[in-house]
């Protein structure tokens, strides 16, 4: 990396996030096998069901807690503490009628989502008594998150991802001594209660040991703050309700068409290969702020900087990635072997190695996609999404139409096919926004680089 990106906040939040990658990846690896162990992979099913609900209702932080962390660092930047209990009390208001709006249509429509899945006998009756306390805790959830985004947008990145990866640590150990008391699937609902109290206790101590601020003055609470607030992310927004609806939308075709044993099957290979691309692009997410800065610059020497800091990152994460996918690729079998023991199945090699694929062409485009959203071209983001997100509805969608069954491996090969599309407009788009950046600085053209 060039010298200009290792001051001593960048290198924190960047080790930070390196660090919280690991830690949230181990996390992963020892969860799996003991609740695979109490529940097998029909119950366990069950519970990816209730936590694809809370993941959906994730909808109605409508791109709240992206504009939280930006608005308030600027504000912070200005010393403007009342701004800063402004954006974030607007903020809370917001996400709290959100979530009692997500909160109402669960309860309401609880029954037709736990039919959609087409559960039946003690699984129906299990979700349908977890769900109403899953509707709760979606909506705490969203005052959390906009929490870490306060703590965050103070600069202290690095304390909002300790705070989140304790918190899933938390959650693990709690389900597991309730587990282990003989309790059944409500351990896990209690330790994901428990780590967002957590999380949330710790977040509100941290902020006011980092600043002054009021988190409840709702005097401060504003129209054009909540414009602001509204219309910052809109495209980031946008990308995120498309995420969102994408792991919901497989899992319900796959306990549709395939049964819900299968989706653990999906949950592990697609969690797992995750989880090593995150090893990887999350140490780079800080390079945003810097190639934002340095486009705010508009000079030749801004240019060329921010097109080192793009392709540096490109041959780090290339030279990292691809020999350790490769590793994995060829040792899934043996490695997974290890790790589920009794219960391995042999589908999750197979899910595994196809989800290798699709996260390694998601991380070679991750530079160009930071750098675009360093550049304020967050509609790019939005597009790029789209090709994944959308593609993936119409291809199962099809599938299910025309074969009547959809299978992990058929929505696996179609997002790797989706995501060579989404990468190469990624790196070719952010290409062409540097030309233009340089071309206009040439002549002159400061006014309109971006």
């Amino acid at each position: 990396m060039i010298r200009q990106l290792f001051a001593s906040q960048l290198r924190r939040n960047m080790l930070s996030g390196l660090i919280t990658a690991f830690v949230n990846l181990a996390v992963l690896g020892f969860a799996y096998p003991i609740y695979l162990t109490f529940f097998g992979y029909e119950l366990y099913g069950v519970w990816l069901v209730l936590a694809t609900v809370l993941g959906a209702a994730q909808l109605g932080d409508l791109g709240v807690t992206q504009a939280v962390t930006k608005l308030v660092a600027e504000e912070h930047g200005k010393h403007n503490l009342r701004g800063v209990e402004g954006y974030v009390c607007t903020a809370l208001g917001t996400l709290l009628a959100s979530g009692v709006l997500i909160l109402s249509i669960i309860l309401y429509f609880g029954r037709p989502i736990v039919g959609a899945f087409k559960l039946s006998g003690p699984n129906e009756v299990v979700a349908s008594q977890l769900l109403p306390y899953i509707a709760v805790l979606s909506c705490y959830t969203l005052i959390v998150q906009a929490m870490c985004a306060t703590l965050a947008g103070l600069g202290r990145i690095d304390l909002a991802n300790y705070c989140r990866t304790a918190g899933k640590i938390l959650a693990v150990c709690v389900a597991l001594a309730f587990l282990l008391a003989g309790y059944g699937m409500e351990s896990l609902l209690i330790g994901a209660v428990l780590s967002q109290v957590a999380v949330h206790v710790a977040s509100v101590t941290l902020i006011r040991r980092t600043a002054p601020v009021r988190l409840l003055r709702f005097r401060q609470v504003s129209v054009d703050r909540l414009k602001r607030l509204l219309g910052f992310g809109g495209a980031v927004f946008g990308s995120s309700v498309i995420s969102m609806l994408f792991g919901p939308f497989n899992k319900l075709m796959l306990s549709r068409y395939a049964g819900v044993a299968v989706l653990p099957v999906y949950e592990i290979g697609f969690n797992c290969a995750v989880g090593i691309r995150s090893l990887l692009e999350t140490p780079i997410r800080p390079l945003m702020v810097e190639i934002s800065r340095l486009s705010a610059e508009a000079t030749t020497a801004g240019v060329q900087r921010i097109r080192a800091v793009s392709s540096r990152s490109l041959r780090l994460v290339s030279a990292c990635g691809l020999p350790l996918y490769a590793v994995l690729f060829f040792a899934s079998e043996m490695i997974l072997l290890f790790w589920l023991r009794d219960k391995y199945d042999a589908a999750v090699p197979f899910a595994f190695r196809l989800a290798l694929v699709c996260t390694l062409l998601s991380l070679l485009a991750a530079p160009a996609y930071y750098t675009l959203l360093g550049l304020g071209k967050a509609n790019c983001a939005l597009v790029a999404t789209s090709i994944t997100c959308v593609g993936n509805f119409i291809l199962v969608s099809g599938t299910a139409l025309l074969a009547n069954h959809v299978s992990v491996g058929s929505i696996f090969m179609g997002l790797i096919f989706l995501n060579v599309i989404a990468a190469a407009y990624l790196i070719g788009t952010a290409a062409r926004v540097l030309k233009h950046l340089s071309t206009g600085l040439r002549v002159g053209d400061n006014a309109n680089l971006l």
